[in-house]
């Protein structure tokens, strides 16, 4: 017997992009339990690697940005896993700068990793998502994918662009069964931006929690960072069977911040 084109005796496969930390762990961590075959792609090294195992996951180490990497992770994970039915893409990171001095290759780089890399692993799961029968891709924007922000010109472009592609792939894949689904979180709890909140107190000289009501909460309805489980629990939703119906959309965990 077979659930769409699944197996029912096959527990679901998906591969999590920044899967070694943040968000993309926390993702990790949620589907495991949830049952899923879990790959985690993150950069090298031991502690990442570490991380993704102890949540549940294999680990394919790898740099997205690299020529044929993409390509390479996802026929990685379906050798490790058999299939692919679940494509989570949450690999990122931002950087402040004004537009008239962003280095041009930043900019590129921001663009190949949190852009072109998720259209790229679409592509080369794109086979393994339609035979699956249900197959689901999420991509974690941001906030900043449905407003903007002074100085953050490459974060903001590639977190709109993620819901171009999303909407995009949503309509290619409805015919097979495919969903494809942007979430979009406010600052969240992850080592990123606890980093940024002590740098911003040592710079301003004010205690931790100030930065974060006066900075990072300062546009927001609800004064509260999110935490990682938060996002990972509205991800775990839309590649739930129970989400069938949901595609091509965005879906705004930002504390009221769009609702201005």
């Amino acid at each position: 017997m077979t659930e769409g084109g699944r197996p029912r005796d096959r527990a679901p496969v998906a591969l999590v992009t920044g899967g070694a930390s943040g968000i993309g762990l926390a993702i990790v961590g949620r589907l495991a339990r949830d049952g899923y075959q879990v790959v985690a792609t993150d950069l090298p090294g031991a502690e990442r690697e570490a991380a993704a195992v102890g949540a549940g996951a294999a680990f394919v180490a790898a740099d997205l940005t690299g020529a044929g990497e993409c390509a390479r992770v996802v026929a990685e994970a379906v050798r490790l896993r058999g299939a692919l039915d679940v494509l989570v893409c949450c690999a990122g990171y931002q950087h402040i700068d004004p537009i008239d001095g962003f280095p041009e290759e930043r900019w590129r780089h921001m663009l190949e990793l949190m852009l072109t890399a998720p259209f790229l692993l679409t592509k080369h799961a794109w086979p393994h998502l339609t035979a699956s029968g249900r197959g689901r891709v999420v991509h974690v924007g941001s906030a900043h994918s449905l407003t903007a922000s002074p100085y953050k010109a490459a974060y903001v472009s590639a977190k709109h662009g993620l819901v171009g592609l999303a909407r995009t792939t949503a309509l290619e894949g409805g015919p097979h069964g495919v969903t494809c689904n942007v979430v979009a979180p406010a600052y969240t709890r992850t080592p990123l931006v606890a980093a940024q909140v002590a740098d911003q107190a040592r710079t301003r000289g004010i205690a931790a929690h100030e930065v974060e009501e006066q900075v990072f909460l300062k546009d927001v309805a609800i004064k509260r960072l999110l935490e990682p489980e938060d996002v990972a629990a509205l991800v775990a939703w839309l590649v739930s069977e129970e989400a069938w119906g949901a595609t091509g959309a965005v879906y705004p965990l930002d504390l009221g911040w769009t609702a201005r």
